[in-house]
């Protein structure tokens, strides 16, 4: 591990209620790791009745819609870009419900229901196919045993909640 800062030799030193953390010399500075964010959305239409699910280009399995949280930007700012740039729907509003560490690729992932303007996706270089689900389609079509899953299984009892 190499500081992102100077690019010197990190070494691991204890710090106090953190653990073994590491500390660059050259800068005198515990380096604490940096991993990306990003937001995985759990979109659902006004009355919350149907979900959003994404495939991928070159990928076989419905998603979240998800992206990363840019440098500079807050993840609320994060949401109605991504959903517009990856299917040109409008967020509407949203509210925080979950995160999860992804392994996968290493990134913190914050998940939001997202209430949006149904209409019909519009697909841009990312999406092969994208399409408005019953919560029993989505279940089945969701890819098993992913972080995706997770977020919706967990989201599922509270869509149709008045708040």
């Amino acid at each position: 591990m190499f500081c992102r800062d100077c690019g010197e030799k990190l070494t691991l030193r204890f710090l106090e209620n953190e653990g073994l953390v590491p500390f660059c010399p050259k800068c005198d500075k515990f380096k604490f790791p940096f991993f990306p964010v990003a937001v995985a959305m759990t979109v659902v239409n006004r009355d919350e009745s149907k979900i959003l699910l994404a495939k991928h280009v070159e990928d076989e399995d419905f998603k979240l819609i998800a992206g990363y949280v840019k440098k500079g930007e807050n993840a609320e700012k994060t949401i109605p870009r991504e959903l517009k740039e990856e299917t040109g729907l409008t967020a509407v509003k949203w509210r925080y419900f979950a995160s999860r560490y992804h392994n996968d690729h290493d990134v913190l992932m914050l998940n939001f229901i997202v209430t949006a303007n149904e209409g019909e996706p519009t697909l841009g270089e990312e999406l092969e196919e994208a399409r408005w689900c019953t919560p029993e389609e989505a279940k089945k079509l969701i890819r098993q045993n992913s972080t995706a899953e997770y977020f919706l299984l967990s989201a599922l009892p509270e869509l149709g909640k008045k708040r």
